[in-house]
């Protein structure tokens, strides 16, 4: 994101100014003052799109959210198989935050998301992107005959999580130096 915003969309603009600011000075330091500051926009600009910063910051994680589902739900829409949708979703996932590393530490540090584990009932209020893939991994079991204990699923379900969540963060984490292609991740290490 450029430091100053040029008749583009300025609601986008501060929403990607409070991400930067959130991650190298803490959600306590955001402010509509300084959103707009990092976009070079009068003070009073911000409140054209946001009444406060608790509206920005909710704004930020559904922006952050509908992106992400965006691309997963795109890497999912062809695939004929539940197996092929996961492993699309896992490299989705890894490509996405390794291209936006700013976007992984706000959604996973900053905010309180929801990730219910239980098989046995859906959580309106679970985050979005793991509800897909909730399903995609119930669509796998089904389309594969495959019967196991709600505990067996619950353990499967946050390992297949882990694994591409673990390497999303390797993928983030800045210092880090690895000769891994993040864009093309070799399906083995997703299974």
């Amino acid at each position: 994101m450029a430091d100053s915003y040029h008749h583009g969309n300025l609601r986008q603009a501060l929403i990607e100014a409070g991400i930067k600011i959130i991650n190298e000075s803490g959600e306590e330091n955001l402010s509509l003052r300084k959103v707009a500051a990092l976009c070079n926009v009068s003070h009073a600009a911000p409140y054209a799109h946001f009444k406060d910063k608790d509206e920005l910051l909710e704004a930020i994680k559904n922006s952050v959210t509908d992106r992400f589902m965006d691309e997963l739900l795109n890497a999912v829409e062809d695939k004929p198989t539940a197996d092929q949708a996961i492993i699309a979703m896992g490299r989705t996932y890894i490509q996405f935050f390794s291209s936006n590393p700013d976007y992984f530490a706000f959604i996973f540090g900053k905010q309180n998301i929801n990730a219910h584990l239980k098989m046995n009932r859906e959580y309106k209020d679970d985050y979005p992107p793991f509800l897909l893939l909730r399903r995609m991994y119930i669509k796998h079991l089904e389309e594969n005959g495959l019967e196991k204990t709600a505990e067996e699923q619950e353990i499967e379900l946050i390992k297949i999580w882990s694994i591409v969540h673990g390497m999303a963060s390797i993928a983030c984490m800045k210092g880090i130096k690895s000769s891994v292609n993040w864009n093309d991740i070799d399906e083995r290490l997703l299974v």
